[in-house]
């Protein structure tokens, strides 16, 4: 038997523990035991706790257990392998100190002050992922015993048979689904074995209610809750299909998955894009079209009419499900299944709303592809130079609505880091925009319902109260204590901070001095910011003491000019360089050591193109050309970019997609030849590549919604990030300053809702607890801004904050300014109370207070949307500095701020 993950491990486990009868206490031991247990948990309608044991490890060889240790001081040692080992009585005491200490953190952290189940007279189920060698196990059940539990249950998915024999005498049962001949090792055991962290196991018992209801975990991988996730037989005619069916609570489609050639529905790269549909609320089902004897044979791979009939006949299954019945339908296509699936979309019965190939050959489709009348988004890599240009030909002979997408350094299976995850959040996207669910619109909600008095402390004021005690003071910027920060940052490699506004003073002064100590005493050596990446790209050559190089535009000179022009981001920056050329007199300056300078945003396609060009010519005039003639394209719309989008939109432009990806795609084909002496200059001719072709799909967007435009944004400044600490390695420590908005998870705040992602969500997803995110906030002063686009910037009054924003309730604190830590906060009981979703103020370099609620305000999740929160009641305005626009100087519309 092998499972999908833990939770249908979980589910499973379920059906064997029903006859435990009431009294029934689940108890999970941390990690991976937690997501099983919660799912046990719900099926029992049991109460949720964890158990804390830690292994005691053989010294030199740690993940050998030599014994256990749990809470009440319990202890558990095999003689034999401490015999066998060799080791002494002082190694055991050194191993048994450190897990101990261990032990007591991890209890503090998962249980965040609650008090743990009373186990006196009931029955302990406790619940791992998996058993090896029994030692945990073992010292739980005791642990249990010792509490006062009056019966011990042991239940795992798991485990060797000889283990599960051995521990009938820790336990008065033990249940377990699989004990298989040859066991090596639990993970062999699951198809997703993913690290459980301890953020999940402390939402799930947080969300566990002592009812045994589910918890919904916002913003984890737990966050799904599934009303079916089967393997299924899919019945067409004579012929049995093997599936797997997963189907959210409240789905709003159907995507159904057409495998490529010598893949099945294990495909790990499936499943993990359908994992990213499911989030989203997307039902999926991957199917094998063909019986295992069918495949034997491989024209039937190749058999695009037989697995185009098998797709249609497979959704007409669907249709009879109680489950997917009237969802709107999707196909998803891999290989040659985007062939299949291209082709049953053109059915004229087919019905099908969307379609999305991945690395795929829609080419097999042939003629059928001017019939397609779903809406298409093609995926392809940019090392995958054949399968692009059979998409690039295929998008040309379809007549639907369809787009390309071309992943930087993807090859054709997806393999390269990142790489399928850009993939997935693409798909993911397209579905969710195209397929709709008609529904009746729901009836007007009170604004007070979402902004009710959290439970336990009544009232606002008892909440800032709360805020008060966790809070740890600001004395002053140039002085404040910055020790607990770092301390909680610890060993994350990627520090977001945000900012509320983009002209405030105190939020740059702060930024800096929270940068300069991590560049100094914990070795961050680069700074991300949302700035355009050639104008950054002129601050890192002066920071780095390289010559300035000739443009015939001026660095940050579009609007708004004082976001980085500005004495704050002056006084860093010369710092920066003071910092870098120390390094080098005192014998230590080499490319890797100096502290870098970046923009992650994608504005500048006119600059970027120059610079792409301006690469070429010193190395390779004959590409140079060709880049040209491909870049002249956009010539025309020099002086107004989004005239492009509109142009193309309406149809009375083909377009410029297809040269300015070409030149993006020779740029990477050659990246061994032009980057041998030059690697700084060539990646930044990449990157700026990489702009011209996201900028030129984001004009496009502007006029597709503002859910695409931000999203394309966004995505393409989580990718800069990650292609800046591939190029400085791979655990490269980078510094993020961008407003907010970015910085903040969007799960936790009405973005998601609307189908939003950010960079913050994205980092958290590629990166879990190594990414620390960090917001500010304040609550009246002045601030820079303008009143409309393109206009002047003003000195504003910032108004008091609405009473029912998290503004509010850190100004009613009284305290001026502060850290707030959300991540493991001073009073456990700070997270669950600010949980209750208010508003939050987000001011860009558009402020007008007279429509502040409807321009300004929106709803958040404060706990879930950051790691911390720095509050400084009253602000001033960012100090801004002389420009002077270049001739021919280019302005871009904003998206979102």
């Amino acid at each position: 038997m092998h499972f999908n993950d833990r939770v249908q491990a979980g589910r499973l486990l379920a059906q064997r523990l029903g006859h435990l009868g009431p009294d029934v206490v689940v108890l999970g031991l941390p990690r991976g035991g937690m997501p099983v247990a919660a799912e046990v948990a719900a099926a029992l309608r049991a109460p949720l706790d964890v158990i804390v044991v830690r292994k005691l490890g053989v010294p030199h060889q740690p993940e050998f257990a030599m014994g256990a240790i749990g809470e009440g001081g319990v202890v558990i040692l095999n003689d034999d392998v401490l015999a066998a080992a060799g080791v002494t009585r002082e190694e055991l005491a050194v191993v048994e100190r450190a897990e101990r200490a261990e032990l007591e953190r991890r209890i503090a952290r998962f249980r965040g002050g609650r008090s743990r189940v009373d186990l006196t007279g009931k029955v302990a189920l406790l619940v791992d992922d998996g058993i090896a060698t029994g030692a945990t196990a073992r010292a739980a059940c005791k642990v249990a015993r010792a509490l006062g539990a009056r019966r011990v249950v042991l239940a795992t998915p798991v485990a060797p048979a000889d283990t599960v024999r051995e521990l009938g005498d820790a336990a008065d049962e033990v249940v377990c689904l699989a004990t298989p001949e040859h066991f090596r090792a639990v993970g062999q055991w699951y198809r997703d074995f993913t690290q459980t962290p301890d953020e999940v196991v402390v939402e799930l018992l947080a969300a566990s209610d002592g009812a045994g209801h589910a918890p919904v975990i916002r913003g984890s991988a737990l966050a799904t809750t599934f009303d079916a996730d089967d393997d299924v037989t899919v019945c067409i005619d004579d012929i049995e299909l093997g599936g797997h069916l997963s189907v959210p609570r409240d789905p709003v489609g159907l995507v159904l998955f057409a495998h490529g050639s010598g893949s099945s529905r294990h495909s790990p790269r499936n499943r993990f894009v359908a994992a990213e549909l499911n989030a989203a609320g997307l039902a999926t089902l991957l199917v094998d079209l063909l019986t295992p004897t069918e495949e034997l044979d491989r024209a039937n791979v190749f058999d695009i009419d037989l697995l185009a009939d098998r797709l249609l006949a497979t959704t007409r299954w669907l249709t009879t499900r109680h489950s997917t019945a009237g969802l709107p339908v999707g196909y998803f296509g891999a290989s040659t299944g985007a062939g299949a699936a291209l082709w049953a979309a053109a059915d004229a019965g087919a019905a099908i709303s969307a379609v999305v190939s991945r690395g795929g050959r829609p080419d097999l489709a042939g003629d059928r592809l001017a019939h397609v009348t779903a809406a298409t988004l093609l995926i392809v890599g940019s090392d995958d130079p054949e399968v692009a240009r059979l998409n690039r030909e295929a998008l040309a002979a379809m007549t639907c609505e369809a787009s390309l997408t071309v992943v930087p350094g993807a090859s054709h299976l997806f393999e390269e880091p990142g790489t399928l995850q850009v993939a997935a959040v693409a798909a993911r996207d397209w579905f969710v925009e195209h397929l709709q669910v008609p529904r009746p619109p729901a009836p007007p909600v009170p604004r007070t319902s979402i902004l009710v008095d959290p439970p336990g402390r009544s009232g606002v004021h008892g909440l800032a109260e709360l805020v008060r005690e966790s809070a740890e003071p600001l004395t002053s910027i140039d002085h404040a204590d910055l020790g607990p920060l770092l301390e909680r940052i610890g060993d994350s490699t990627v520090v977001l901070l945000g900012e509320a506004s983009h002209g405030t003073s105190e939020f740059y002064r702060l930024r800096e001095r929270i940068t300069r100590q991590l560049i100094v005493h914990h070795g961050f050596e680069v700074v991300a910011v949302e700035a355009d990446w050639p104008d950054a790209a002129t601050i890192d050559r002066f920071v780095c003491g390289r010559p300035a190089r000739p443009t015939n535009w001026e660095a940050f000179s579009r609007f708004p000019t004082w976001m980085w022009r500005n004495r704050e981001v002056a006084e860093f920056v010369a710092w920066l360089r003071q910092h870098n050329a120390g390094l080098e007199s005192a014998g230590l300056e080499s490319p890797k050591r100096q502290v870098r300078f970046c923009g992650l945003d994608m504005y500048s396609l006119f600059a970027s193109r120059a610079e792409v060009l301006t690469y070429l010519e010193q190395i390779d005039p004959e590409a140079a050309e060709v880049a040209r003639r491909r870049y002249s394209c956009l010539s025309p719309w020099q002086e107004h970019p989004e005239e492009y989008g509109r142009a193309v939109t309406t149809g009375r432009f083909a377009g410029c997609e297809e040269g300015v990806i070409a030149t993006l795609s020779d740029l990477l084909r050659r990246r061994l030849e032009y980057a041998v002496d030059r690697g700084d200059d060539y990646l930044d001719a990449t990157q700026n590549a990489l702009v011209v072709a996201n900028a030129e799909r984001y004009y496009r967007a502007m006029y597709a919604g503002s859910r695409a435009s931000w999203n394309l944004r966004d995505q393409h400044m989580f990718e800069t990030l990650q292609h800046v600490r591939s190029a400085h390695g791979p655990r490269a420590k980078v510094v993020v300053w961008e407003h907010n908005s970015h910085v903040g998870d969007a799960s936790a705040t009405a973005m998601g809702a609307r189908g939003e992602h950010n960079v913050g969500m994205l980092c958290r997803r590629a990166y879990g607890d190594d990414a620390y995110l960090v917001g500010f906030g304040t609550d009246h002063g002045t601030v820079a801004a303008a009143t409309d686009w393109g206009g002047p910037m003003e000195v504003k009054a910032v108004r008091p904050s609405h009473p029912d924003s998290y503004e509010r309730t850190c100004h009613d604190s009284g305290v001026p300014a502060f850290f707030l830590h959300l991540r493991e906060p001073r009073l456990a009981e700070l997270r669950p109370e600010l949980s209750e979703p208010r508003l939050e103020r987000a001011i860009g370099v558009i402020y007008r207070p007279e429509t502040e609620m409807q321009s300004h305000y929106f709803a958040a999740c404060l706990p879930e949307q950051f790691d911390e929160y720095i509050w400084i009641d009253e602000t001033r305005a960012i100090h801004p500095t002389a420009s002077h626009p270049a001739a021919g100087g280019l302005e871009t519309l904003p998206s979102g701020l």
